[in-house]
């Protein structure tokens, strides 16, 4: 590996295209710890956006009208306001509310909650709000006759929904969610506003030090491509597994 090191390092001297990321010790190794802040928080908010979009959608057929009007206020308040905007709520509102708790390890008053896990919350919520009409439609898709067919056996309303419902809700949803996620990917990067040291709040850092702006932004681009293009192709091989033959496919496939 030091033979790439040095490489790296000659081509910035040879040529002044400065990746001191891979060269460079020290922002390698935060470059590194960023990278899989970024997953952590991709995978942790795609994670709990579904069990919300899913629980949401199935209290939003709840008998109680009170129930369905506060997931409808829930659906509004989240999609109709930006994420960023979201992500400084709770941690500059909400965060100055909650109690300091003593921390060992510094010997200081730390937050009761993290900025880590208020941009959890804060981009779960956010996406989850989406993920809750694009279940519900998904299920408003699944033919009412196997509903009948449930209701006649004694299956009980939960029963219906968690065991032919969603299941079929989800094939039915699964292009609609996969944009959702996607877009969420792209969005954790809003965390750095938090001071998150994901992937860009670093980048953001060793550009200001090395003032490698054009390298460090061409880098941003492609390592997001990437986590793109993985995740599309995985979605895509789960939509081809979850495939009912003659049920929810253009005639022409």
């Amino acid at each position: 590996m030091q033979l790439i090191y040095d490489w790296f390092r000659e081509l910035y001297e040879s040529t002044g295209i400065n990746l001191i990321f891979i060269y460079d010790s020290f922002d390698r190794t935060r470059m590194i710890k960023g990278f899989w802040l970024t997953l952590e928080l991709s995978f942790v908010t795609m994670a709990l956006s579904i069990v919300i979009g899913i629980i949401g959608a199935w209290l939003k057929g709840a008998r109680s009208m009170l129930v369905r009007h506060g997931v409808d206020g829930f659906i509004s308040l989240f999609r109709n306001t930006p994420p960023l905007v979201q992500i400084y709520f709770f941690y500059f509102g909400l965060g100055y509310l909650l109690p300091r708790i003593f921390d060992p390890a510094s010997g200081a008053m730390v937050p009761l909650v993290s900025n880590v896990e208020w941009a959890i919350l804060s981009l779960s919520l956010f996406a989850g709000a989406f993920n809750i009409e694009i279940f519900r439609s998904g299920a408003e898709a699944v033919p009412h006759a196997m509903i009948e067919a449930a209701d006649s056996l004694g299956y009980t309303r939960s029963q219906v929904y968690w065991s032919i419902v969603l299941p079929l809700a989800l094939r039915n949803a699964l292009p609609a969610l996969g944009n959702n996620l996607v877009n969420l990917v792209k969005t954790t990067n809003l965390a750095y506003a938090i001071a998150v040291p994901e992937l860009m709040y670093v980048s953001k850092e060793i550009w200001s030090d090395a003032s490698n702006v054009r390298e460090m932004m061409v880098f941003l681009l492609l390592v997001y491509v990437g986590l793109v293009a993985l995740l599309v192709a995985g979605l895509n091989r789960l939509e081809r597994a979850l495939q009912i033959p003659g049920y929810g496919q253009l005639g022409g496939r």
